[in-house]
């Protein structure tokens, strides 16, 4: 019923209004495209054995509630989480679990901007990548990666 109504809507908009749905379209599948070609629809990179597969390891150590809260800033990066798994007020609860120095790794928008995407890596020091998800596109953590990428902000 739901996909009726968008049709319906869909064909009563503006020549303008149509144009933005195709072009929204076409950004989705250009961004789905750039994620499978580079393998970002992985948790990480697929090694083990470097600096991220390493982190990711202990990571799961540090807490067994699935999800972080990931703070940047000029000092790194820094984990967040609750200490074990709870329904509610995980916020609350979050204690930090692990930093990453700016020497050891980086956050960056694998996209430069191009898409708006949840998607973030954490960059290690070896080239090696963790992926992270925002709760929303272009989040704050996006706009900072941004800001500090090292060509200068794209």
């Amino acid at each position: 019923m739901a996909r009726a109504q968008e049709a319906v809507e869909r064909a009563l908009d503006s020549k303008e209004e149509k144009e933005r749905h195709r072009a929204r379209k076409e950004d989705e599948k250009r961004m789905e495209a750039a994620v499978d070609q580079r393998g970002l629809d992985n948790v990480f990179d697929g090694d083990w054995s470097g600096a991220a597969g390493q982190f990711l390891l202990r990571w799961y150590s540090h807490s067994t509630h699935h999800e972080r809260l990931l703070f940047a800033g000029p000092d790194g990066i820094t984990f967040a989480a609750p200490p074990k798994r709870v329904s509610s007020g995980r916020d609350r609860h979050a204690r930090i679990v692990a930093r990453l120095s700016p020497d050891e790794a980086t956050l960056e928008d694998p996209f430069s901007g191009e898409f708006e995407t949840r998607i973030l890596l954490i960059r290690f020091h070896d080239g090696s990548w963790l992926r992270v998800d925002t709760e929303e596109p272009r989040s704050e953590l996006h706009m900072y990666a941004l800001r500090n990428s090292p060509a200068g902000g794209a």
